[in-house]
């Protein structure tokens, strides 16, 4: 019995099982919990009175303590009121002498504590954040960055805690502009590029926050800032593309799995826990998409920003970046200048000194010069840089791939500024199309499709084409010229309008209402100034639709304004007259130019007309309704109908996609150095072990493209999980496993075996055994 006794005391006093009954029960075990907590309070004292001469059983004993108390302490609120502050100045005052599973215990259980609700998130954070940015040890600077982040996300799970998160803002930014040399604030660019990158941060303080941090004076804690602007926004899409690709659950083979195998509790569990992650997905989908700013967008001063990076970092001879963080920060700088058009002249007197072929990562100088251009630099500015890049990289000296980057980087630069290249540069440059090379060819050739575009008269008459030269003959294509704005429009929306013309004549004709004629006999429509005599305004009838109306007597007569253009039809008529008149007097060359200058005036006035009908179209539409996104698809849907390039056959198709992609580049995106060189690598020859991989390499291909289709299903569903057939199963029995079976049916008699026939007709005809027909 004594036994007994002690067995149940030693039961007793195990803190688990005591823990476990206190959960149950608090009321009832409370004096034990007082002389555990008593016996803590002892320990403590000893431990702060003497940290370093504590043995290591009193330590074991301490955290395990510590522990138990944290566990329960929400039992008794009261009683460890004071708990939470022991264990911050426990922590605070003896942080580094501290044994290291104890110190990973208090920071647990502070952890646990507020996952209770017994203290708030900013105290914690107020309390593990100075340990961040003072403790020498590693481990426990990993253990508090990793629980101060785990917290922050918890506290804006559910709502976005703008309290919390402007607090921590507060603390992180004073951090960086308290002292711009330490590396301390290399955890507040940690913190911030780790939360924006999870989406918790996304407005204006977590970007001012990396703004400081890349004017810092630390070289480390500069390139954090750098590349938090260069690649943060493609960090978060990473991450979002990441949990939207997650491996989607199966809930048909999950139910049937579950309606063959074994009922038990776990896979109960299993279905359960299916059920609530695709409910979670569906609610997660239906969810309005947040609106993720760029952090380019979210600069308060961009102008001075751009102007204090390159002064500090790039200008300055006290600058301690090297090369490749001086690349880097070249890059923020032209983003922001191309991004927000802003003006700092002296950048592109910088460039002049790199840009030569034998400069390391000349590419990466090309896109930045690039990239700071825009359509508000003075071209005075930039023709001196496209000259420098025409004379070092562009000429019948130097390599393929040298001539084929500098054209490339000269054509990147004339689409943002077309005015930075003069006419007789452009003549040189374009020549080399004819060059054997098929990158430079090919680089010179984009060059000439970009000026056939955007400024055609600075071509050669022979160079231009036939597009180009129809759009200057008819003015469609006009010299651009300094600051000057495209006027916004929506592309297409005539398209539109036509369509929706024609869908409301066809519903009117359908309903068995007459189609109203475009000239009415309203009166208000035939109304004329009064102002107006008969010379200069009015309506006139055409004699030649008195001859129409006769033939066709339900043809309304059309009548025409004075101020309305005549058809060019008409014009075509009465010049050809005159024409027919004087080649009896003018020579055949003489004709060729007078009708040559006629057709010019003719495509104008056709121009002009149609012009100003699109515009009205245009200016009607946008003017008087809302788009629906209904509108918005259909406008998709006909544009794409309309699309020239569909006309086109499939290879031409696919590169004039490629070029208009090209000059539709969206400004958030970057002009790396890979797209510079793009076309060079087309100058690089394969060696003869190159191709012979790359022969092989196809020919493995070939083999695995030639399965069977019965081979491709089963891999399918091999790869789904899901099981074989029956006959299958068959094939890959052990033979020993089938004797059985095949000695029982050579034992069969007359009779069994007519049963056996009869059974499988009436089974083949209900569809098998679990009557599959109808």
């Amino acid at each position: 019995m004594k036994r007994k006794v002690g067995a149940l005391e030693k039961v007793d006093a195990d803190l688990s099982s005591l823990q476990y009954k206190i959960r149950r029960d608090p009321t009832s075990y409370r004096e034990d919990f007082l002389g555990q907590y008593d016996q803590y309070e002892s320990q403590r004292q000893i431990f702060m009175q003497a940290p370093a001469s504590t043995t290591v059983a009193g330590i074991i004993s301490f955290r395990d303590l510590i522990d138990f108390v944290s566990h329960v302490a929400d039992c008794y609120p009261t009683e460890t009121a004071k708990f939470p502050e022991d264990l911050i100045q426990l922590l605070n005052l003896h942080h580094e002498q501290l044994e290291s599973e104890l110190r990973e215990k208090v920071v647990g259980s502070l952890v646990l504590l507020r996952r209770k609700d017994i203290i708030d998130s900013p105290k914690l954070l107020q309390t593990l954040f100075p340990l961040l940015i003072s403790t020498p040890s590693k481990s426990l600077r990993a253990l508090v960055y990793q629980k101060c982040l785990s917290d922050l996300r918890t506290s804006n799970a559910k709502t976005t805690n703008h309290r919390l998160n402007r607090t921590f803002q507060t603390v992180l930014s004073n951090l960086l502009t308290s002292d711009r040399a330490s590396s301390k604030g290399l955890w507040a660019v940690k913190i911030t590029r780790e939360l924006w990158k999870r989406q918790i941060w996304t407005d204006s303080k977590a970007v001012e926050i990396m703004k400081e941090a890349s004017l810092a004076d630390n070289e480390k804690i500069t390139v954090g800032g750098v590349r938090f602007f260069l690649g943060g926004d493609k960090e978060r899409e990473e991450v979002e593309d990441e949990s939207s690709e997650e491996e989607t659950i199966d809930m048909g083979r999950i139910k049937h799995q579950i309606g063959i195998n074994k009922k038990t509790k776990k896979k109960a569990k299993q279905m359960e826990n299916a059920v609530a992650t695709v409910k979670r997905k569906e609610r997660r989908k239906k969810q309005p998409h947040p609106l993720n700013f760029s952090a380019f967008h979210l600069l308060h001063d961009p102008q001075g920003f751009a102007e204090t990076l390159f002064f500090k970092h790039l200008q300055s001879s006290k600058s301690k970046l090297n090369l490749e963080q001086k690349l880097l920060v070249l890059q923020l700088v032209s983003r922001l200048i191309g991004l927000h058009k802003l003006t700092v002249m002296t950048l592109y007197s910088y460039f002049i000194k790199y840009l030569t072929p034998r400069q390391p990562s000349v590419t990466s100088f090309l896109a930045s010069l690039a990239q700071a251009t825009h359509n508000l630099v003075p071209p005075d500015v930039l023709q001196p840089l496209v000259k420098k890049i025409a004379d070092e990289f562009v000429s019948e000296a130097v390599a393929a791939e040298v001539a084929s980057a500098g054209l490339n980087a000269i054509r990147e630069i004339c689409v943002r500024q077309p005015l930075a290249m003069n006419d007789t540069l452009l003549h040189d440059l374009v020549d080399f199309r004819k060059s054997k090379d098929k990158g430079t060819m090919m680089a010179a050739k984009g060059l000439l499709g970009l000026y056939r575009d955007v400024a055609p008269g600075m071509l050669k008459k022979r160079d231009m084409g036939k597009e180009a030269t129809m759009g200057l003959r008819s003015g469609e294509r006009k010299e651009q010229r300094f600051g000057e704005e495209s006027v916004g429009r929506i592309e297409g929306l005539e398209l539109l309008e036509e369509w929706k013309e024609e869908e409301k004549q066809k519903r009117t004709a359908a309903k068995g209402i007459e189609i109203e004629d475009h000239y009415s006999d309203d009166a208000n429509d035939w109304v004329v100034d009064e102002g107006s005599s008969s010379d200069s305004g009015g309506w006139q009838d055409v004699s030649s639709d008195d001859n129409a109306r006769d033939a066709n007597p339900n043809e309304r007569p059309i009548k025409r304004s004075k101020h309305e253009p005549i058809a060019s039809e008409e014009i075509q008529d009465d010049e050809d007259d005159d024409d027919e008149e004087d080649s009896d007097e003018e020579n055949h060359e003489k004709d060729e130019e007078e009708d040559d200058d006629d057709e010019d005036k003719e495509n104008k006035i056709d121009h002009v007309s149609e012009a100003s009908k699109l515009d009205d179209a245009r200016s009607s539409l946008a003017t008087t309704r809302i788009l629906t996104p209904a509108d918005l698809a259909k406008l998709q849907e006909i544009r794409l109908a309309a699309s020239v390039n569909n006309a086109l056959p499939a290879s031409q198709r696919k590169r004039a996609a490629a070029q208009q992609a090209a000059l539709q580049r969206h400004h958030d995106d970057p002009l790396t150095a890979t797209e510079i060189e793009g076309l060079a690598s087309l100058s690089n020859k394969n060696s003869k072990e190159q191709r012979i991989a790359i022969a092989k390499a196809g020919k493995e291909d070939k083999v695995e493209v030639r399965k069977s289709t019965t081979a491709r299903r089963k891999e399918k569903k091999q790869e789904q999980g899901k099981s074989t057939t029956n006959r299958d199963k068959a094939r890959k029995k052990n033979f020993l496993m089938t004797l059985g079976k095949a000695k029982g049916k050579q034992k069969r008699s007359l009779v069994d075996r007519g049963k056996v026939l009869k059974a499988h007709k009436e089974r083949g005809k209900r569809g098998g055994k679990r009557g599959n027909k109808g």
